[in-house]
């Protein structure tokens, strides 16, 4: 059995403790990027959450980011964030945008 905490368990226990979400999806997409394989580098993160009421799209971003400040610090290069409240979620009929395809770097 592998006892080691992954990236992905980390913040997704970090976002519920905080935040409570009504919804929340954290996916793994570093095998979308030129990384290592079982790389932990890139996430997308969809939160809903009561407490992104009253607050504008950076401030929602920046309690997020506050949160998981380690763990951007440390080995997460890239942090996709999708947070709404329930309303923005129903508006949007349950479904974050999807991931870009990884331009490798290259700009091409």
């Amino acid at each position: 059995m592998n006892t080691k905490t992954t990236i992905q368990t980390v913040v997704t226990e970090k976002l519920n403790a905080k935040f409570l979400p009504r919804y929340l999806e954290v996916l793994n997409e570093s095998h979308m990027h030129n990384v290592p394989e079982n790389s932990e580098t890139h996430f997308k993160v969809t939160v809903v959450s009561d407490a992104f009421e009253q607050k504008r799209l950076i401030q929602r971003h920046r309690m997020v980011n506050a949160l998981l400040s380690e763990e951007l610090a440390g080995s997460v290069h890239a942090l996709a964030l999708h947070t709404y409240t329930a309303d923005d979620w129903a508006k949007k009929q349950g479904s974050a945008p999807t991931s870009p395809n990884c331009l490798g770097g290259s700009g091409k």
